[in-house]
């Protein structure tokens, strides 16, 4: 008789445990920021993408560096530019000789093909190089010459973008946008956070990270979040209600949304909504989503699904500001 898992409190309370230590690791080097790291971990355990957007120089490329100096999985970075072709990221068939005389076609993986792979200013790259990442991170794998190559699981994509720097840049299309489970805020250092980043940067060897955590573990706290947690129906229906009041013309729409809103949030929203909350509840100790879990997921959940219109624009509307307002007016139960 196979051996029976462990009652599902004790799986949790391994959990918690072992964030704990992957949080810490990164912490050795990574000098605050403690919301998005959580919300980088959050897209990991949940089998999501994540996008990083902040002013140069506050840690992005290094947190995703870390992250995979922590995890025993394999990296590659790449560094998006606007004559970055499909073919570079995805890998191409070439043409070998085995023996004289004999020919054959072989495919060279791209860096796609990794477990973390890091899109470093991926606005920088043209939209027909962005599109090429689609198919990678929807389904998890790269067609090449009418050949599906499957990725190694678990597979995770983080991308950086810049948004103050608009020449050269390609905003990334809606499609694309959708993709990602968080769209993450990295805000600039406090005072003592820069004292420190100072002493570890400039009076002594640079901090690494060591290996915590592996692929087969990763997947099982995957299984553990999607499979272990329960959310119920009015949590569920709170969700629901959030996503479509983010829809101008929806009966749960207010008039803020209405008037600056062109395009409301896809269901993937909703379901990284409910799959964020189930993290977020058992890092706290419960086995079922809050309506408070919901709450917190859904500035990063939202805030690239939202397409504002031209008058949003003209009046430099932030969706951030937008959503706060959808969260203001929603009420949890109805």
């Amino acid at each position: 008789m196979p051996p029976l898992d462990p009652p599902l409190p004790e799986r949790a309370a391994q959990f918690r445990a072992r964030v704990a230590t992957l949080e810490a690791e990164v912490g050795t080097v990574i000098v605050g920021q403690p919301d998005v790291i959580r919300g980088v971990l959050t897209g990991l355990f949940t089998g999501g993408h994540i996008l990083l957007e902040g002013v140069p120089g506050l840690g992005k490329t290094l947190l995703v560096r870390t992250l995979a100096q922590a995890l025993d999985l394999t990296f590659n970075r790449v560094q998006f530019t606007p004559d970055l072709m499909p073919s570079d990221i995805t890998g191409t068939n070439i043409i070998i000789e085995p023996a004289p005389g004999h020919r054959e076609f072989r495919f060279q993986p791209g860096p796609l093909f990794a477990q973390i792979v890091l899109a470093d200013e991926i606005n920088r790259a043209t939209p027909k190089t962005q599109s090429a990442l689609l198919e990678a991170m929807q389904e998890h794998t790269i067609t090449v010459s009418g050949t599906a190559h499957r990725l190694a699981e678990p597979f995770f994509v983080l991308a950086t973008q810049n948004p103050i720097e608009q020449e050269g840049t390609y905003p990334l299309p809606e499609a694309q946008l959708d993709r990602f489970f968080f769209k993450l805020l990295v805000p600039f250092v406090t005072r003592d956070e820069l004292t420190r980043i100072l002493d570890r940067t400039t009076e002594a060897e640079m901090p690494t990270a060591k290996k915590v955590m592996d692929a087969a573990e990763i997947r099982e706290w995957q299984r553990l979040v999607r499979d272990e947690v329960l959310v119920a129906p009015p949590v569920r229906d709170y969700a629901i209600r959030l996503l479509l009041a983010t829809h101008p013309g929806s009966p749960f729409a207010g008039v803020e949304v209405n008037r600056f809103v062109r395009a409301g949030a896809s269901p993937r929203g909703a379901q990284a909504l409910l799959l964020a909350g189930k993290v977020r509840a058992l890092l706290q100790a419960r086995h079922n989503v809050s309506f408070e879990d919901i709450r917190a997921a859904f500035l990063p959940a939202m805030r690239h699904r939202v397409v504002l219109n031209f008058e949003a624009q003209a009046e430099n509307l932030a969706p951030d500001t937008l959503l706060a307002t959808v969260l203001a007016e929603v009420k949890e139960r109805e």
